[in-house]
């Protein structure tokens, strides 16, 4: 024997029916802080944010940083064509 039992509810009357506890204020408190840290980083990723943390590593001048570069740059080319 089979027996289909159709009821048309919310998930809300559903949760109070069944007696579970209503989990939507605890909901919106944790997305509001997830929202905030999500944000503050975004904020230190931002390609500014990412540029100024690399070149904070470098304690060289731009010119130093230039010529570091192009010599890694034209070893890596170097190699490629032997």
């Amino acid at each position: 024997m089979k027996c289909t039992l159709e009821v048309e509810c919310t998930p809300l009357e559903a949760r109070q029916f069944f007696g579970l506890p209503d989990v939507q204020p605890l909901q919106a408190t944790i997305m509001a802080e997830v929202e905030k840290k999500m944000l503050a980083e975004m904020e230190r990723f931002s390609p500014e944010g990412v540029l100024k943390s690399w070149l904070s590593m470098f304690s060289q001048s731009p010119e130093q940083m230039q010529q570091t570069f192009s010599k890694l740059m034209f070893t890596g080319l170097n190699r490629t064509k032997a």
